[in-house]
């Protein structure tokens, strides 16, 4: 089992702390690079939503590291570079484009926190695969709803590619929750190499 009070993310969620706005800056940072090197973060396919994407993976981590402050934001930053490099008119629709990635990181964080004490491995991939879900479910939803799929044909067409995309994110944030928590631990815990008066601080 997992100490859930050793987990940053469950610790006071809902408060913006120095470290959690550095790792929303850096998080913003992967996901803009995602989105602007072509068939990075969204991988082009032959189909009518016309991308896959791990663009939603930065998102999904900051939910999970850091807390659902830094999950929204992940999300918004994710959804506003859907929208500007939008290669299909219904992504130029804030509402598709834009609203639902704001949950993700929400879900993300939600399911993480509530299985982090049974095992953190298990927490993580739950997670990712919850925050990949939430994503296709409300982009298919908010394209249903704004009239530009019937609810049939969109269904049919991002079945199989939403669950490979939610498995692919579960095993990705199993990956990069355990590098980061490795590291945190280092950074926490490293000892001092230099005798204290030699030591800068």
């Amino acid at each position: 089992m997992s100490d859930v009070s050793s987990n940053p993310s469950t610790t006071r969620p809902w408060s913006l702390t120095t470290e959690r706005i550095i790792i929303a800056g850096v998080l913003a940072a992967i996901t803009i690079i995602l989105g602007v090197i072509p068939n990075l973060g969204f991988i082009p396919l032959p189909n009518a939503i016309g991308n896959a994407t791990i663009e939603h993976i930065p998102t999904i981590v900051g939910g999970v590291i850091a807390g659902p402050i830094v999950g929204l934001i992940s999300g918004l930053i994710f959804g506003v570079v859907s929208f500007f490099r939008a290669t299909v008119p219904f992504f130029k629709d804030p509402s598709v484009a834009i609203l639902p990635r704001l949950f993700i990181g929400l879900t993300a964080w939600a399911t993480f926190a509530a299985l982090v004490r049974i095992n953190r491995d298990l927490a993580a991939a739950a997670a990712g695969f919850v925050g990949a879900a939430t994503n296709t479910i409300l982009v298919v939803a908010a394209l249903i709803i704004r009239g530009y799929f019937p609810a049939q044909v969109i269904i049919s067409i991002v079945l199989v590619q939403s669950i490979i995309e939610a498995i692919i994110a579960a095993i990705l944030t199993v990956i990069l929750v355990r590098i980061f928590y490795i590291l945190e631990a280092r950074l926490v815990h490293a000892p001092d190499t230099k005798p204290r008066d030699q030591l800068p601080y």
